[in-house]
């Protein structure tokens, strides 16, 4: 059976500021919606899978709008279920009219990632999200960052993984219920963090530099975990010296450092010494980048000015071909070039699919094939 589509073109409401006549109620929202489509009621009410008289119904309010109808319209017009229910424009939608080019990209992004997950939120699929605690303490952010990525660390050895696993995006759904995807944004642009009511989501940008794709993604999950005060926090350039001055920039930096390269690892390899040999194993063991590591031992002290001028130039496929890891090199690339939809979302959309409480469609946007292409296919998978 196919599922509901729209028959002909329906205007879109990136903005929904731009839909004029609405009242404050759900249903004066949706009238406002089939005002300002190029759909007839019928047509309206066919594409999300209603018949005329239903649609009436609930129009006038003698019926209500289900979960289902509601998550369709969304869909159909490209609104979020919440501001259906609420009429509040989320920080997202904001967002979305305020950034171009990468960045607007991620935000696009991220938008419809966070829609897809209020609505299986209103199905009973909460997303995992699991925080770590720190005790309050003196110091500074580089500091505080630090004492987050002992927590965090901890979290991961209590849970019987490792920050050296080259999958760190699987870990940090893993461990910490935060969603990650990875999307070809272009140049110019590393990452954005999301955090709201029902998300915590991290987007990276597709990059052939996995080193650099590895901070963002821990420098990212430190603003989350922070709790930073940021319903959308971009990055356009984690290293961009001109946020030097910005607390929460220099915590989450601080964080990434210490999660991705912990003292006691430093510490215990750098007691038998570490020559350049022992560097590139150590950064490759790691899967940071040579000029991360390099740093990160000079902040602590466990290397000089000089040692850190010389394998700070270093490369990682140069490292790696050092130590005999060119192929996995080459597959790290190849991987973070990828595009890579959000774990969790992708396994709760299913999951709501596979109880009947949801339709094919929302597991069929997040993996960006057709719905009817992707039923057919998991016909012929269960029967083969």
């Amino acid at each position: 059976m196919t599922e509901p589509g729209p028959d002909k073109e329906v205007a879109k409401f990136a903005n929904t500021a731009n839909v004029e006549g609405m009242s404050d109620d759900i249903p004066g929202r949706v009238r406002g919606l089939v005002r300002a489509s190029t759909l007839s009621q019928r047509e309206f009410a066919n594409s999300i899978g209603l018949d005329d008289s239903k649609l009436s119904k609930s129009l006038s309010g003698a019926r209500r709008f289900s979960s289902l109808d509601l998550a369709r319209i969304a869909e159909l017009c490209e609104v979020s279920v919440d501001w259906l229910v609420t009429g509040d424009e989320p920080p997202l939608a904001i967002a979305a009219r305020t950034t171009g080019g990468s960045a607007g990209k991620a935000v696009g992004a991220a938008r419809r990632y966070v829609g897809i997950r209020a609505d299986v939120s209103g199905l009973g699929y909460h997303q995992p999200w699991r925080p770590v605690a720190i005790q309050a303490g003196g110091g500074n952010w580089l500091e505080e960052g630090s004492r987050l990525a002992a927590a965090a660390v901890n979290r991961v050895v209590d849970t019987g993984r490792s920050v050296t696993e080259p999958d760190l995006a699987a870990l940090v759904e893993d461990v910490f219920g935060a969603d990650v995807a990875i999307v070809d944004l272009g140049t110019g642009f590393d990452g954005v963090a999301v955090s709201s009511a029902e998300a915590k989501l991290i987007i990276l940008a597709a990059t052939h530099v996995p080193g650099r794709q590895r901070f963002t993604l821990a420098h990212e999950l430190g603003h989350l975990l922070s709790g930073d005060n940021h319903d959308v926090h971009l990055d356009n350039d984690i290293f961009d010296m001109r946020q030097a001055k910005d607390p929460s920039e220099i915590r989450a930096n601080a964080f990434a450092s210490a999660f991705l390269m912990p003292d006691q690892e430093l510490q215990v390899a750098t007691g038998r010494g570490l020559d350049l040999a022992a560097f590139v194993e150590l950064a490759c063991r790691l899967y940071v980048t040579p000029s991360s590591l390099a740093y990160r031992l000079l902040k602590l002290r466990l290397i000089d000015a000089g040692a850190c001028d010389r394998y700070k130039v270093i490369s990682g496929a140069k490292a790696a071909g050092m130590t005999g890891r060119s192929p996995e090199f080459a597959q790290r690339v190849t991987q973070s070039g990828a595009a890579r939809a959000p774990g969790l979302l992708v396994r709760d959309t299913y999951a709501a699919y596979e109880s009947g409480a949801a339709t094919l469609r929302p597991y069929a946007n997040l993996l960006e094939v057709d719905v009817d292409e992707l039923r057919r296919a998991l016909e012929l998978e269960r029967g083969a």
